[in-house]
């Protein structure tokens, strides 16, 4: 591997990564403030709708986009990637929109609190542009420029905390409009940035040759991504009802209680995994291209060594989140009452564990994309998912534990989660011997091996595709053109 050319892939985008949220935990300070235990809630509860409609119309899209950049890169020719993933996802995040500003009050009132209609409406048209974002960040991504990326991010969280905090500032005694401000501030940072990135874009293409492609084998290859990445969105909205109705058992302060575990315990505990995405980013066309190429072995090696760096940031992070944590709330949440503080105290050492394994799932899940092995991802996800849910059923009802048993089930789910990815990643793959294709051509009537023989007699090579349309690895004999 090229690790000089790795960690410096990588050095760029987390970088900007740790400036982006930077800026954004110093944002959520005086945002904090601003909005109140209510608001916050209101605002921390309309981000899982949001981040289910991101799935279906970009998530995952950045890694799909770079494997098929780099796989293209690597065997030697320039694809129309770009022009195809922008039509195809345009499309989907135009209806993400719209079917967010539909499900808006119906979502609103499931959960509880008719306040969070406007909200919706606010961050809804967020979807469309940040779905264009995800196309022009893979694009730059998997040509192995992180530059571009790193610093849409910063503008992106730039406008959002000067924007939020203007706006929200303008209604100090209404937390509901107040909320609605500050996600309408995302809304104009998702414009700002696309607009940003578009130009560097246009700048870098003025010289590439490209050819016509369509845009199904990328929504094939799509597809197990998004997938994977609905998973945990949707769990977040899952959480959203459950974990609140649960904790209305036995609180009347349950939103307010979920606003200290979603937006302020999470959002730190994820800091670690922001500081090692540039690894993710790195990673993939790094591991994309060896499969392209036929070299699995290779590529396998790459994604442990990922893996291992990964770990190597995130655990010191893990460490002083469980022993800083007394000191983290008193510095970033001043303004707590006791009983918060102590709280929050209680979800950052419980959940410092997450730390470490979200940010190794990201990267082992990145990897696993980039493998062709998406699926795998996707179905370890579920998997988590699933003991999640029933954990917070388990515990979260409980008075004596209370919103610490969510905390407790998030740890499962990123534990689970990593020890299956991890398990896809260092298997092998089975090899399919060459009978095996003649046997499952004579099968289907023959129609392949008598293609294979007819292409062997023009002198033309013969490649079985085994794995994803892009970026898979050519596996088959017969002379070249």
């Amino acid at each position: 591997m090229k690790h000089l050319k790795f960690f410096k892939n990588a050095a760029v985008i987390s970088i900007g990564g740790l400036l982006a949220k930077g800026i954004g935990a110093l944002y959520r300070i005086p945002l904090a403030n601003l909005l109140g235990g209510y608001g916050e809630g209101l605002y921390h509860m309309a981000y899982p709708l949001f981040c289910l409609m991101l799935t279906f119309s970009s998530a995952g899209i950045p890694t799909v986009v770079a494997r098929a950049v780099a796989a293209e890169r690597a065997s030697g020719r320039e694809g129309n990637t770009l022009h195809a993933a922008l039509r195809l996802f345009a499309g989907l995040g135009a209806f993400a929109s719209l079917l967010m500003c539909l499900l808006a009050m119906p979502v609103a009132r499931l959960q509880g609190d008719e306040g969070l209609f406007g909200c919706y409406l606010a961050l809804a048209p967020a979807v469309f542009p940040v779905a264009l974002l995800a196309v022009l960040r893979g694009w730059w991504q998997g040509r192995s420029e992180m530059m571009p990326t790193a610093v849409s991010e910063i503008v992106e969280q730039i406008v959002k905390a000067g924007a939020g905090l203007l706006l929200a500032s303008r209604f100090p005694s209404d937390p509901v409009r107040a909320a609605r401000a500050a996600l309408f501030a995302v809304t104009l940072s998702e414009a700002v940035a696309l607009l940003f990135l578009a130009v560097r874009v246009r700048e870098g293409r003025r010289t590439l040759r490209t050819r016509s492609d369509g845009g199904g084998a990328l929504l094939f290859s799509a597809l197990p991504v998004m997938a994977n990445a609905a998973l945990l969105p949707l769990s977040q909205m899952l959480d959203s009802v459950l974990v609140v109705r649960l904790l209305s058992r036995h609180t009347l302060r349950a939103v307010h209680v979920y606003g200290l575990f979603a937006g302020s315990a999470v959002s730190l505990v994820a800091m670690p995994a922001t500081l090692c995405c540039g690894l993710v980013a790195a990673a993939v066309p790094a591991v994309a291209s060896c499969m392209a190429q036929g070299r699995e072995e290779e590529g396998r090696r790459r994604a442990l060594f990922a893996l291992a760096v990964t770990l190597a940031l995130a655990l010191p992070c893990a460490a002083g989140l469980l022993a800083l944590a007394p000191f983290l709330v008193r510095l970033l949440y001043p303004a707590l009452g006791a009983e918060d503080a102590v709280l929050l105290v209680r979800l950052l050492r419980l959940m410092s564990v997450s730390a470490a394994t979200l940010a190794a799932v990201d990267t082992l899940a990145a990897c696993l994309t980039a493998m062709g092995l998406a699926r795998r991802a996707a179905l370890s996800m579920l998997i988590a998912v699933i003991v999640k849910a029933a954990l917070q059923f388990a515990l979260v009802g409980n008075p004596a534990l209370g919103i610490t048993g969510a905390a407790i089930a998030s740890n499962a789910c990123y534990l689970v989660a990593f020890f299956l990815d991890l398990f896809y990643t260092v298997r092998k793959k089975r090899e399919m011997h060459h009978a095996e294709h003649h046997r499952i051509g004579n099968e289907k009537g023959g129609t392949d091996a008598g293609r294979a023989r007819g292409a062997q007699k023009r002198g033309r090579r013969v490649r079985a595709h085994r794995d994803a349309p892009l970026g898979g690895k050519l596996e088959g004999g017969g002379n070249s053109l």
